[in-house]
């Protein structure tokens, strides 16, 4: 298991010299405790006790990265089972498959909405990461030729699929100077793919039915100098994949077994269920999911999820505190109060859009929290809201001094009035009846 950082520090020399980059030995020993510092950052440890941390503060998970560039995908590095215990860290890449038997037309479509495919949600931009190249033809040439249609790893991160060193080593003459990841060493013939992702610099996935070879096959792979590998449990069904990839997680996590300290892939076409397998792969360790092409709505469920599952539980997405105009706002328009909750923020803002009533925002710091959260905790207060009206200017906007507030805050609106000034309309609880609210209730 990982260490506290006082257990940590227990190792230290304590001379606070400052020569790892922080200010004390104690900050250093917390940077460790979470795997965001290296050991090898202290001159002055001894050699004991550098070979004691070194293996207990680095991830348990190998971090591991496909392709290049800006849309290059890196997964593994996770600390923990369950994300309330901390967080997850790094998503998992979903990348779409497309088999080189496939005409030339229908492989650029799939890349081309890989590419376009973009769902924005609470503030976020949600895509698909790179695409599969499948060699079904057994053919080296027409592989290679695929990769190339595929953009060759240039505009999105690959994964080559084949079953032969060949094939490879004609895909990775296209494409192995962008990292493209490999698929799949078995215990056939790992030595030569080994080799070619030694040569190219790729990421390899190690694939086996059981853990056990799973370790041996990665730890052969890992001897013959591939430092990034992925290991493919290889299931035969979602509940086998669950159970694997759980169990590999957790021997990962506890550090039973450091050969399976690697990200987890997974084939979701090889199930009848692909989007059930897709979501299976999302909330229970995959770090890529090759996937065959997929429906608008299957992507959108997918990404969302994916969103939903590594969002820091502890740390909610948040809007900036501001005042936001919505449908150009004159004078005379409402001001509507709400919190800095981004999925609050923006399901009010799509109603309101919609409605074309134009009216300005205000949006208050409550930490991320919901409103009925914020109410509950302290965190949305009538002092917090004067505060709010002055630092943003408010009265500057509009001639008059009304404030809308959300239904679960109706509570506080006695106490928003005598701290403000403002007279105070108490609004509904669902985003979803403002528009008919403000029809009716609201004017200047």
């Amino acid at each position: 298991m990982a260490m506290k950082a006082l257990d940590i520090y227990k190792h230290l020399p304590k001379t606070n010299c400052k020569k790892c980059g922080y200010p004390t030995c104690l900050a250093f020993a917390m940077k460790l405790a979470v795997g965001k510092a290296d050991i090898e950052a202290c001159p002055d440890i001894d050699p004991q006790a550098k070979a004691l941390l070194g293996g207990v503060t680095r991830p348990p998970v190998r971090a591991v990265t496909i392709g290049a560039g800006e849309r290059s995908v890196t997964v593994g590095e996770e600390f923990v089972m369950f994300r309330h215990e901390k967080t997850f860290y790094h998503p998992p890449g979903i990348m779409v498959e497309v088999p080189d038997t496939w005409p030339d037309d229908e492989v650029r479509s799939v890349v081309e909405e890989v590419r376009e495919t973009v769902v924005e949600r609470v503030g976020q931009d949600l895509v698909l990461n790179g695409v599969a190249v499948r060699n079904e033809s057994g053919d080296a040439d027409r592989f290679a030729e695929t990769v190339n249609l595929a953009g060759g790893g240039t505009s999105l991160p690959l994964v080559l699929i084949a079953d032969d060193p060949p094939a490879f080593e004609a895909a990775l003459a296209a494409a192995g100077q962008y990292r493209p990841l490999i698929h799949a060493a078995t215990a056939e013939n790992w030595e030569p793919l080994a080799a070619l992702a030694k040569r190219y610099g790729s990421p390899l996935v190690v694939r086996a039915g059981t853990p056990a070879d799973l370790a041996a096959l990665a730890g052969n792979c890992a001897g013959a100098g591939v430092a990034d590998l992925l290991l493919d449990p290889a299931p035969g069904s979602l509940h086998g994949y669950i159970a694997t990839a759980t169990g590999i997680r957790r021997s990962a996590i506890e550090r039973t077994e450091p050969a399976l300290g690697y990200p987890i892939y997974l084939d979701a076409g090889t199930f009848k269920d692909t989007d059930g397998a897709v979501a299976a792969g999302i909330l229970k360790y995959a770090g890529i999911i090759v996937t065959p092409r997929l429906s608008r709505a299957s992507r959108e469920a997918a990404l969302t999820l994916r969103q939903n599952i590594y969002t820091d539980p502890q740390h909610p997405i948040q809007v900036a505190p501001g005042v936001y105009p919505i449908n150009d706002p004159g004078r005379d328009a409402p001001v509507l109060l709400t919190v800095n909750f981004s999925l609050t923020y923006f399901t009010i803002l799509g109603y309101l859009e919609a409605s074309r009533m134009p009216c300005h925002l205000l949006i208050v710091d409550t930490e991320g929290l919901s409103v009925l959260t914020s109410v509950a905790g302290g965190k949305l207060t009538e002092t917090m809201v004067a505060d709010a009206l002055k630092k943003f200017g408010v009265a500057n906007l509009v001639d008059h001094r009304v404030l809308i507030i959300p239904g679960y805050a109706a509570p506080l609106s006695g106490k928003i009035e005598d701290a403000t000034g403002w007279k105070v309309m108490v609004g509904p609880r669902d985003a979803a009846d403002l528009p008919e609210y403000l029809e009716k209730e609201w004017k200047t």
